[in-house]
């Protein structure tokens, strides 16, 4: 499911923004884009995530602002500087070499400039976690708006579907003597009436109509209908429970179409995996 919230916080001394982006997924996949200031919570913020946000591809980006620019400002220990280039045009000249930049050089040493921005303390790691709290929050609510939306639109595909299988039962006073009527006329084309066994072609016609009854297809496809909408009224996660609940409706679906031998009923089977498909497509952006 995709979702987006975003988030800032600040206390005087620093900003954290946090955004968050997802796009659809089977499984939870994070990339976390943080400030080098921050990387050492990257553990933090990923286990956070995996425990308030569900499956999805999952885009996190942390931004920082402060409010004295130099805060973070790198240092230049200017005694190991000149040390050190002093030490570098000693040998330069007794090398007799004077190509050499040998300031930057002795920039480039070991100690000479110090990074700030390692670490943060406990005061700032805290504005970082409420913008991180704040825009999962944000994130969250979206999806659930999203996912109302999806809901209604699922029933009432599952509905129709519903709908459609009223219409497939009200054909069905019709099927078996068109179906009878057909079998009957063929024979009487091919071999004449009065060279049919009547008995016989009863005994066949019983054997292959009951080959064709759709009642268990019709109770089971019922079935998985009611259990789909059902499923709408758990809090719990059910993408994949309606994924199979679907895959389901389909078998049924599909054997009602393939018993049908009748032109109506098959026109409204056509009409029932439309319907399916669209539920299908959706649910990939079901948690």
């Amino acid at each position: 499911m995709t979702g987006y919230g975003t988030a800032s916080k600040e206390n005087g001394k620093v900003k954290y923004s946090v955004e968050i982006k997802s796009l659809n997924s089977k499984f939870l996949e994070l990339n976390l884009r943080l400030p080098k200031v921050v990387s050492d919570k990257e553990l933090t913020l990923r286990t956070e995530c995996s425990k308030l946000i569900e499956r999805g591809k999952v885009n996190l980006n942390v931004t920082v602002e402060y409010a004295d620019q130099t805060a973070k400002a790198s240092s230049i220990n200017a005694d190991l500087l000149k040390k050190y280039y002093g030490q570098l045009q000693q040998i330069a000249n007794e090398l007799n070499d004077t190509n050499v930049n040998l300031f930057e050089l002795a920039l480039n040493m070991p100690e000479v400039v110090t990074n700030n921005d390692d670490t943060v303390d406990d005061e700032e790691s805290s504005v970082l976690m409420d913008a991180f709290y704040d825009a999962v929050r944000h994130f969250n609510t979206f999806r659930e708006d999203e996912g109302n939306v999806l809901a209604q639109d699922l029933k009432k595909r599952a509905e129709m579907i519903l709908t459609y299988l009223g219409e497939v039962e009200a054909l069905e006073v019709e099927r078996i003597p068109l179906i009878r009527q057909r079998i009957e006329q063929f024979l009487n084309d091919s071999v004449g009436k009065e060279n049919v066994d009547q008995n016989r072609f009863e005994q066949e016609l019983v054997y292959y109509i009951d080959k064709l009854d759709v009642t268990e297809e019709k109770v089971r496809l019922r079935s998985h209908c009611n259990y789909f909408l059902k499923a709408f009224d758990s809090d719990d996660s059910n993408g994949k429970k309606l994924g199979f609940i679907s895959q389901e409706m389909g078998r049924e679906i599909n054997t009602l179409g393939s018993k049908a031998n009748h032109a109506g009923i098959q026109q409204i089977v056509v009409r029932m995996k439309e319907e399916l498909e669209k539920i299908k497509e959706q649910l990939l952006n079901v948690l």
